[in-house]
């Protein structure tokens, strides 16, 4: 569809729209342009222009909405930029060419070229431009059900302006004509039920998102800002792509929804462009078409810090950004964009074009004059350039110009276009040919009778064929075709050598994986970047700390803590420390576990060797004491001792100083298991030898008194009674010990930092220090005793030896208590060694050390006489 029956009608501009002030009735229209009935969508289209572009629609505008108009158009970039930037005044230049006013609005002196341009530019101007834009706003982007859209017009054609179908009103267009659209991306359209019959041949927005998502992950991108447009497209598409970002671990320090002039004023535009310098952001993602940014940039591009800036394929080209002043501004940015592929025939036409076979073509016109600054030769009255420029000689051609003002290599919207002709042409001849080989007499006859549009349908949701570049073309059941974007790397020379390397690619194959490539090599960043750019709202944590979320603030923004003793990260950015196994500890640095020093009472350390060597000392001597009593067992002062107790108490001692062993060493089962119980019973008997020797003393010095009952108790059957009764109350506790709680192998891990100490678990506290409290019971009873015996005739008593060792031994034995529990570790084993030690080498010392210097070296006291108290003086 075109423009050419308004103009040839008389409507130039949108000024001729306007009527007593007011923007004019369609019925109003089509008389004054001798219009035909199909022009309503056009009329339409118009009358959205206008709404957009001046706010108080549908009063007339000022005479500069047509310059406003042509700045959205894309035409005459270099010109505009370099007008906008000599503006020192928000005001806009007048439509008419008095060269004085503009001087005195632009506040410069105009050269004659730059006058030439301004006229050029200000003579007409056609909507043609905005027609697309305006056709996919007003049809495919509608939120009109199909009642409201028959209801836009009740007048139908007669036949439809894409499919020709009969009788045909907006419900058609909208919903029943197939459409194969090459530029909408909007994820709308994948609603099958208000779309049934749309499909396109660019990708889907939502996949572009995805995409986007996936570079900022590969640079590791996780504090960017997105720029969208305020409408419907760009608010969704926005809020996708901070849902998708936030989803992916990053965080957007902004979003910021531009709108189109003159709806944005100054002050909203100097907003955004501080909310910009504000952030520490690097990277900004641009989701908005050239129109919507155009202030902004031309107002505040100098005041920009460096940036990568991303842009979506929604957005025009970067290079239409490159502003006489502000080039170097998108220096190094990337631009995803849909995959160019090759149309054969194109460029060798592009480049043969002249405006003497396109003279109907105002755009092209426009552009030969703006590109060879001459007027071409046209009839008469077609154009009215040569009042601005001198006429062209004739030998200009395309061929050359730079490849940065005509491009005729880089086909990415044409090839939309080009696939989205061979789709339709393809699913027709599908459908020609189905309904030729169903029997009918002819091509021809089939389509004259049995064609309808919606029959496309099949043939398109069905269609696949490869392009002349060898792409696959097919549609999914949403009506999208393959998902595939190029990813471009921007690199400015200066405003009129733009280059443009493709460096990298992302693609959706059938079966849904994600292919994304990116050579990092073939990106020229910025110079300002001395490297690849980090965007970050907290630099990285490394091993060893993990993230702290800061109060209020993104999760992207944090603070780095080291992680505790015992726990580490072995990653950066890591939320939490991981704890370290049990047998194993964090160095340093918090980035590793290590093993534990593992510690015990061993035979090697210093302390241990010491331990060991005084037991074996005592044990050898306690033997020796032994011995001694053995081969001395008929002298009168080791009968009259009770020879058997002494023995069983030697025994006991002996064995007292060798269960010490049993606590030096690495703890195994079988050493927990004997530990206590062997300390426990031994000692036992050996107290109850003391506490039986005791009782012996009192009953025999009391069974010699006249009438004594207690002779019948004289004799070695009491003390064996004594010792066998009081060690049977321990061995009852152990056995109940070893029963329902039994000490094992256990490690301690928290006691010393780094270490893990081997020790043996009591198993029951309580169980362990009833065993102790037993023996403790029966040395205060021995002691009781003994201080009762104490006063009997010392020749034949030891009961001052026993009440004097009973001291030492509890004495021992209460300060064990709370040194064994404040202790850990391996000195807890050696208290409790020390602690059998000395009460034992007590009992040893205090009872039969001096019976050995009676033996070995006083042996005439070892008499019966001497003891019987006869030869005291001797």
């Amino acid at each position: 569809m075109s423009f050419r029956e308004w103009r040839d009608g008389g409507c130039e501009t949108l000024a001729d729209l306007y009527r007593d002030d007011s923007f004019v009735s369609y019925e109003r229209a089509t008389e004054a342009f001798d219009l035909s009935r199909g022009q309503y969508l056009h009329y339409r289209g118009l009358q959205e222009v206008a709404r957009t572009t001046w706010p108080q629609f549908p009063e007339a505008p000022p005479l500069t909405l047509t310059l406003n108009i042509l700045l959205s158009c894309g035409r005459g970039k270099r010109l505009i930029s370099l007008l906008y930037s000599a503006m020192r005044q928000d005001s806009t230049p007048p439509i008419t060419p008095s060269w004085a006013a503009w001087e005195a609005d632009l506040g410069m002196t105009l050269e004659p070229g730059q006058r030439k341009h301004i006229g050029l530019l200000t003579w007409k101007v056609s909507c043609n431009a905005r027609f697309k834009l305006i056709h996919f706003n007003f049809v495919h982007r509608t939120y009109m059900t199909p009642v409201s859209l028959n209801r836009i017009s009740v007048d139908r054609w007669d036949n439809c302006p894409r499919c020709g179908a009969e009788r045909a009103g907006f419900f058609h267009l909208a919903w029943e004509c197939p459409q194969v659209s090459y530029g909408a991306t909007d994820p709308i359209f994948n609603d099958r039920h208000r779309f049934p019959s749309f499909y396109r041949t660019v990708p889907n927005e939502i996949y572009e998102t995805r995409a986007i998502v996936r570079l900022l992950h590969h640079f590791g991108w996780t504090w960017v800002g997105i720029l969208t447009s305020d409408d419907d497209s760009g608010r969704r598409a926005g809020e996708e792509l901070e849902r998708d970002i936030t989803n992916s671990g990053g965080c957007v320090a902004f979003l910021q929804r531009l709108q189109k002039p003159p709806y944005t004023g100054w002050n909203e535009m100097r907003q955004i462009a501080e909310t910009i310098r504000g952030y520490s952001v690097h990277v900004v993602i641009v989701h908005c078409s050239r129109a919507y940014m155009d202030n902004m940039l031309i107002r505040y591009l100098e005041t920009l810090p460096a940036k990568v800036w991303i842009a979506s394929a929604v957005t025009s080209h970067l290079k239409d950004f490159s502003y006489v002043y502000g080039w170097n501004l998108f220096n190094g940015s990337l631009e995803f964009s849909i995959p160019k592929g090759q149309i054969p025939g194109l460029t060798d036409f592009l480049y043969s074009v002249n405006p003497s076979n396109f003279s109907d073509n105002s755009y092209f016109v426009d552009l030969w004059v703006l590109t060879f600054e001459c007027a071409p030769a046209l009839p008469v009255g077609t154009f009215a350039y040569e009042s601005f420029y001198p006429r062209c000689k004739g030998n200009e051609t395309m061929r050359k110009l730079k490849k940065t003002i005509y491009d005729v290599y880089n086909f990415h919207n044409t090839y939309s276009v080009y696939t989205a002709v061979y789709a339709a042409a393809h699913a027709l001849h599908n459908m020609i040919s189905a309904k030729a080989n169903s029997g009918h007499s002819s091509v021809s006859e089939s389509l004259s009778t049995d064609f309808q549009p919606w029959q496309l349908h099949h043939y398109i949701q069905n269609l696949h064929f490869k392009t002349s570049s060898g792409d696959e073309i097919y549609f999914d059941d949403r009506g999208d075709p393959p998902a595939h974007f190029d990813i471009s790397s921007w690199i400015y020379y200066d405003p009129d050598n733009v280059t443009r390397i493709k460096v990298g690619s992302f693609q959706i194959s059938p079966s849904g994986e994600e292919q994304f490539v990116i050579d990092d090599r073939d990106i020229h960043w910025h110079h300002d970047f001395k490297e690849v750019p980090r965007s970050v709202c907290s630099e990285s944590c490394p091993p060893g700390y993990r993230k702290v979320p800061l109060e209020g603030q993104p999760i992207c923004c944090y603070d780095c803590a080291l992680c505790s003793e015992g726990e580490i990260t072995n990653k950066s950015d890591m939320p939490n420390c991981l704890t370290c196994p049990e047998d194993q500890w964090s160095n340093q640095k918090r980035n590793s576990c290590i093993p534990r020093v593992v510690e015990f009472l061993s035979y090697e350390d210093q302390l241990g060797v010491t331990l060991t060597s005084i037991t074996s000392l005592f044990s050898l001597l306690t033997a020796g004491v032994l011995g001694i009593f053995i081969k001395y067992s008929n002298t009168p002062l080791v009968r009259a001792n009770n020879r058997d107790l002494s023995y069983i108490l030697l025994l006991s001692l002996m064995l007292c100083f060798l269960c010490c062993f049993l606590f030096i060493g690495r703890p195994s089962k079988t050493s927990c298991l004997l530990r206590q119980t062997a300390f426990g019973i031994i000692f036992t008997v050996a107290v109850s030898s003391v506490l039986a020797k005791t009782f012996t003393v009192i009953i025999a010095f009391n069974a010699t008194k006249p009438g004594s009952k207690l002779r019948k108790w004289v004799g070695p059957r009491l003390s064996i009674f004594v010792m066998l009764g009081c060690s049977m109350g321990e061995v009852v506790i152990c056995t109940v010990w070893l029963l329902l709680s039994a000490p094992f192998p256990d490690t301690d891990t928290k006691s010393e930092t780094g270490k893990m100490i081997l020790q043996c678990n009591e198993g029951s506290v309580a169980a362990f220090f009833a065993v102790v409290s037993y023996v403790g019971f029966l040395a205060l009873l021995s002691f009781v005793v003994a201080s009762i015996a104490r006063k009997l005739p010392a020749t034949f008593n030891e009961a001052q030896f026993i009440t004097f060792s009973m001291l030492v031994f509890c004495s021992v034995w209460v300060s064990f208590i709370p040194a064994y529990l404040s202790t850990k570790g391996r000195y807890m084993v050696a208290v409790e060694i020390f602690a059998i030690l000395t009460s034992s080498s007590g009992l040893l010392g205090c009872i039969f050390i001096p019976k050995v210097y009676i033996i070995l070296l006083r042996p005439e006291l070892n008499t019966k006489d001497y003891l019987m108290g006869k030869q005291v003086n001797t």
